[in-house]
């Protein structure tokens, strides 16, 4: 698969375990994270990732079915964008 930067974005009540959870994903895919920033507003979680899934042994999509489905175990919502419709979308 050719080089490609992905942002996952992970939004849900804070709890123990996200951040373990979504990069244990991550890593069970062989995706590599470029830049990763959390933050919490009172009881809310945020995410933000930058990954290269040029490494993956799957497509994107089976990527995106495992993190839904990790984000569903840790009662998070979990979304997976090529950085060019991330950026489109986000634009000012």
């Amino acid at each position: 698969m050719e080089e490609a930067r992905w942002v996952i974005t992970v939004i849900g009540l804070d709890r123990v375990g996200i951040v373990a959870g979504i990069t244990a994903a991550l890593a069970d895919h062989g995706a590599n994270i470029l830049d990763i920033r959390q933050t919490l507003m009172e009881e809310f979680f945020t995410m933000l990732m930058l990954v290269d899934v040029s490494g993956i042994g799957s497509s994107p999509e089976a990527l995106q079915s495992a993190l839904e489905r990790r984000g569903e175990e840790l009662g998070v919502r979990v979304m997976l964008q090529h950085q060019d419709v991330f950026r489109f979308m986000h634009r000012i």
